[in-house]
């Protein structure tokens, strides 16, 4: 089981430079890691499970090259821990970033806000390739058969017409037919941070990698209302197509979470909610 002390005997073995300092539980932790801060300028974030395995590895690989070129604070990776203790995966001590979580409520309205976010993807998405970087594995035709059977398994609590339509428009749509660029991979409002009400840092790069960008496309339904999300697709120059693929993966996403953790998480089911309903409306 991963708990806390199991946390507190893998810092010390491994890093007992860091050994002196308090661990403390990061609350809500997040679907993906189990996270604590080590300290006041550190953080450790372990796997809950083997879909968030590899994520340490990429940070600390990648992050430190993409940092200095950014409009917004991303972590910074320090170190990499070993799987030991019967714990079986990599896990990761970065630096702290202050800030809370974004919310709806907070910058939704905000054009300020989608005009900063879409300032940085036009940024990381201009930033050269290196040789070698992580690859766009997973397309949406791969989610066609789970996202459908979603569909069906939410029929009574969204129109399942709309968002086939939503759905089939995605596949439907024209590809990513020019040069591959960076992308985030999981760009939504719960991996956003604020000070004093203003974005101050994106977080949570596990799915990182190159390709089609219109995953991070996204974030326009998670956070932003019709007005904000009109801003943003102007600043960012977004075309039809990609648009259209950006609204099935927010809606893949959005019925991914809502299947999986509304029924237990009242937070999940609500944020889900209006990321499905926005998702459906464009």
């Amino acid at each position: 089981m991963l708990t806390g002390a199991l946390v507190r005997r893998l810092v010390d073995t491994q890093f007992p430079q860091w050994a002196a300092l308090p661990l403390r539980p990061v609350e809500p932790g997040g679907s993906d890691h189990l996270i604590h801060r080590l300290g006041d300028e550190l953080t450790v974030r372990l796997p809950r499970h083997e879909g968030a395995i590899g994520q340490a590895e990429k940070e600390m690989r990648w992050l430190p090259r993409l940092a200095p070129h950014l409009p917004l604070a991303i972590p910074s990776p320090v170190a990499v821990g070993r799987p030991a203790l019967g714990y079986p995966w990599p896990w990761a001590v970065s630096r702290w970033l202050p800030g809370s979580v974004a919310t709806v409520a907070e910058l939704g309205d905000s054009t300020a806000a989608a005009v900063s976010l879409a300032g940085f993807l036009r940024t990381l998405q201009s930033l050269p390739l290196p040789d070698t970087s992580p690859a766009d594995i997973s397309g949406l035709p791969d989610r066609d058969r789970e996202t459908r059977a979603a569909i069906a398994r939410v029929a009574g609590v969204f129109d399942p017409d709309r968002m086939t339509a939503v759905w089939e428009a995605a596949l439907e749509a024209p590809g990513w037919d020019r040069e591959p660029v960076w992308f985030h991979g999981d760009f939504h409002t719960g991996n956003l941070l604020t000070v004093s009400g203003r974005l101050s840092a994106v977080i949570d790069f596990g799915g990182l990698g190159v390709g089609d960008p219109a995953r991070d496309m996204m974030i326009a339904f998670t956070l932003m209302s019709a007005g904000a999300r009109a801003v943003f697709r102007d600043e960012l120059g977004v075309d039809d197509a990609t648009w259209a693929r950006g609204r099935g993966w927010a809606l893949a996403a959005g019925l991914n979470a809502y299947c999986s953790y509304a029924a237990t998480d009242a937070r999940v089911a609500a944020a889900t909610t209006r990321q499905i309903a926005e998702a459906i409306a464009g």
